[in-house]
């Protein structure tokens, strides 16, 4: 399989997620600000619509290569950054028994593996462009061997 080719799949797999998510946030913020408030953050509502923005529109720029490399830096840093402030601490929810928090701090630490894991793969998008079957291809983007 040509490697064009292959960061197309790569495009679309790494798109998906942050397609959903940002249409997800967008209409219902609700539950994204109730996150966003928990982690000790201003203007929760504005932020949940402002990430569910930035991701749907990311999203959509991977998955039709779109200023890939510059987009595939902002969603490293902003897995690096969700990951650490959403997903970096232990869950202690009262009432609830020492069983079940322990299983919802373990779900929270896969959270935090999963977006260091995405920053990864964001960051090896972002060096190798987007490939032949891009949007940046057309524009003239320029490519690595």
């Amino acid at each position: 399989m040509s490697r064009d080719i292959l960061l197309l799949v790569a495009r679309v797999l790494l798109s998906f997620m942050f397609i959903m998510a940002g249409f997800g946030k967008l209409a219902n913020p609700a539950d994204t600000a109730g996150m966003i408030t928990g982690a000790g953050l201003p203007a929760a509502t504005a932020l949940a619509y402002l990430a569910g923005i930035f991701e749907l529109v990311a999203g959509l720029a991977v998955l039709v290569g779109f200023q890939v490399r510059i987009v595939g830096w902002a969603l490293a840093l902003f897995c690096v950054f969700t990951g650490i402030v959403f997903h970096g601490s232990a869950i202690n929810v009262p009432d609830f028994p020492a069983a079940a928090n322990g299983w919802l701090t373990t779900l929270n630490q896969i959270m935090l593996m999963k977006n260091l894991t995405l920053a990864g793969a964001y960051i090896l998008l972002a060096t190798a462009g987007a490939g032949a079957l891009s949007i940046d291809a057309r524009r003239g983007a320029p490519a690595l061997a």
